[in-house]
This record gives C-alpha cells, sequence and structure tokens, in this order.
C-alpha cells in the first residue's frame, strides 16, 4: 500500500524528549485503506513522540466523530470517537509489524510512517454495535423502525390462546397430591 507522506514523521534531527505532532483525519484518509464503513470523518489527531536514545515512543491521541449508519434503522449518525493509542519503535536488523504495539525499523532508518497505527486504532475505537442515539432514547422516527415495531412479537396477547385441556388439571392434581 503507497504510504501517505503526511504521516511520515522524520525523527533524524529531533533532540531527545518530546515532540507533538497535530493531524487533521477526514474521509479521504479511510479511503485510501479502501475502508467504506464511514460516510464522513473529522478527527483531531495529536501525536506526541518521545524519543530516546534506543527507541521512540509514540502516543496518539484522537478526537471527533465519524458519520456512520446505524444498524438497525440504517439511519446515518455522527459517533463520538475519543482515545488514545500508543506504541514503540525500535531499531533491528529486519523491518517488523507483525507485533500491534512494536514496530521495528532497520538501522539507518531516518522516519517512521505512522498512518497503519492511526487507521487501526481509530478503526478498533469503533463500538461493535453502531446504535443511532434516537433508536435508544425512542425519539427517532422512521419507517424501519415503525415496521420493526409492528412486526415484533407481543407478549400480551398468544394466537394460540385456547382453552387449557382438563386432562391437564388432573395431572396437575397429582403434583400437589401427597
Amino acid at each position: 500500500m503507497k504510504e501517505l507522506k503526511e504521516f511520515t514523521i522524520p525523527f533524524v534531527g529531533l533532540k531527545i524528549g518530546e515532540h507533538w505532532f497535530k493531524f487533521t483525519i477526514e474521509k479521504p484518509f479511510f479511503e485510501h485503506f479502501e475502508y467504506n464503513e464511514f460516510n464522513d470523518a473529522t478527527i483531531k489527531l495529536d501525536v506526541l513522540l518521545v524519543k530516546k536514545a534506543t527507541l521512540l515512543e509514540f502516543t496518539l491521541f484522537y478526537k471527533g466523530t465519524v458519520n456512520v449508519n446505524c444498524d438497525v434503522s440504517n439511519e446515518p449518525y455522527n459517533q463520538k470517537l475519543d482515545g488514545e493509542y500508543k506504541f514503540v519503535v525500535k531499531f533491528g536488523e529486519d523491518t517488523n509489524v507483525e507485533d500491534e504495539d512494536l514496530l521495528i525499523l532497520p538501522h539507518g532508518s531516518y522516519e517512521v510512517s505512522i498512518q497503519q497505527f492511526v487507521y487501526e486504532s481509530i478503526v478498533l475505537a469503533m463500538p461493535i454495535k453502531k446504535i443511532h442515539p434516537g433508536v435508544e432514547d425512542g425519539t427517532l422516527k422512521s419507517e424501519i423502525l415503525d415496521k420493526l415495531e409492528e412486526l415484533q412479537p407481543n407478549k400480551d396477547r398468544n394466537p394460540d390462546e385456547k382453552e387449557i385441556d382438563p386432562r391437564w388439571d388432573e395431572l396437575k392434581k397429582l403434583l400437589t397430591d401427597k
């Protein structure tokens, strides 16, 4: 996959200590990963890079909203996202991206791409079931919800309501007799 240059951070020349980077993430970022679950996205990302002598520590702080469709009503709504994700970059013989919290870059590297970590942390922060707030509090009116309500089984009425066979009454007496 082609790298997005704006998410490549050059660390050569940075002094040991803390460094902050700010990004705005919108829908084209997710389209780059061919992720089409979001109708729209506006997320502010702050990246803290702590440079140490032998490694780099990254902390991603993201906050914003993504517009998604409700799993119940299919109505679009804005889902708030707020979270953080930490990972470490070390240096070794070969590049290793198999551990989700550790990235190993070859010696002599001078920059690191954080785009995959940003993408995965935001997508994984989404709730498993996306429910429109109007569905939860009952204020959303839609044809789909009306149809679901209409088709919902009613516990008060029993379509097979018949008179109970009197033979069962005789059997019930056996339970109470000793």
